[in-house]
This record gives C-alpha cells, sequence and structure tokens, in this order.
C-alpha cells in the first residue's frame, strides 16, 4: 500500500471520486501543513491556522499508480486557482500535493509541467509542491460526506457533476 496526500479546495469535492476508484482502499478527509496541533474545523475555516483541507488517499499500487491519482486529481478541480476553488477562497482551499518521498516529488512536478506545456489551462498551473507533515484526520461528520448527505444542496452542485465528469473520463478506473 502506498498514501497520496492531495489538496484541491473542500475536502467533500475531492473525497467522493476518489472512494470509487479501483485501487483506492481508504480516503480520509483531514488537514495537512499547518502551525496548529490538532486543528478543529472552525480553526481551518478562519484561514489563519495554515492549513490545507486534504484528502489522504491510500492505494494499491498494482492497481492504480500515482500518476493516475494525479490525473484524476487534475481534472476533477481547477489547479489554475490561487488559494481557491469556485466560492471556497482562503489559502486552506489551496491546490497542494503533499508528496510522500522524493519519487512523488519528482513525478508531480514532471506531471505539471507536461500539462502547463499542453496549455490545457489559459492560466498556469499553481498548484504547490509540499513535503507531508503531521496530518490531522476531520471531524467524524465530514468523513463519507458525499455519500452520507447525497441531496445536500452543496453536495449536488460541486460534488455531483465532478463525479459525472470522473464516470465520464475515467469508466475504467471505477470500482
Amino acid at each position: 500500500m502506498q498514501t497520496a496526500i492531495v489538496g484541491g479546495g473542500c475536502f467533500w469535492c475531492l473525497e467522493a471520486p476518489y472512494q470509487r476508484l479501483k485501487g483506492v482502499t481508504s480516503v480520509i478527509s483531514g488537514y495537512i501543513g499547518g502551525e496548529v496541533d490538532n486543528p478543529s474545523y472552525q480553526q481551518i475555516c478562519s484561514g489563519t491556522t495554515g492549513h490545507a483541507e486534504v484528502v489522504k488517499i491510500e492505494f494499491e499500487p498494482s492497481v492504480i499508480s500515482f500518476i493516475e491519482l494525479l490525473e484524476v486529481f487534475f481534472a476533477i478541480h481547477d489547479p489554475t486557482q490561487l488559494n481557491r476553488q469556485g466560492h471556497d477562497s482562503g489559502t486552506q482551499y489551496r491546490s497542494a500535493i503533499f508528496y510522500q518521498d522524493e519519487q512523488q516529488q519528482q513525478l508531480a512536478q514532471q506531471y505539471i509541467e507536461q500539462l502547463n506545456k499542453q496549455q490545457i489551462w489559459p492560466q498556469p498551473i499553481v498548484t504547490t509542491l509540499e513535503a507531508e507533515q503531521i496530518f490531522y484526520p476531520a471531524e467524524h461528520f465530514h468523513q463519507n460526506y458525499f455519500d452520507n448527505n447525497p441531496n445536500q444542496p452543496y453536495c449536488q452542485i460541486m460534488i455531483s457533476p465532478k463525479l459525472a465528469k470522473l464516470e465520464h473520463l475515467f469508466a475504467d478506473k471505477l470500482k
């Protein structure tokens, strides 16, 4: 098993797509990259702790690779928005990859360079590459949020379109 940690806006918007991929055994919403030990959601929302909302993904690399996880990551969020995704703004919503080792760092850097060369987006990618730090799981009510609240308006407006895009682009990777 290997671990990947990514942030791209609200963690709910990443959690649901990754949970549906073959080879992904666990997805935990949480916080990383800040100065406060064991932060609360309220502290994170203040934007003053330095943490990002992220998902910690446990995956089986013989089934799905780190690069394939990055393909999904860059397809389901806008990596050109600095410290925001849609209406969510602040450093806690930054696009970031918290690499586990030098290999993940190099693969992520190469993939970002490749995407920038392809000019898929009109602006350059601003996704940061940050060394793994202490990961704090989010509160229980944040875990499996979409599956537990599929009819909640935020889920319908923000997450359902991401899942539809996932199904369209990555049908062969779905459980």
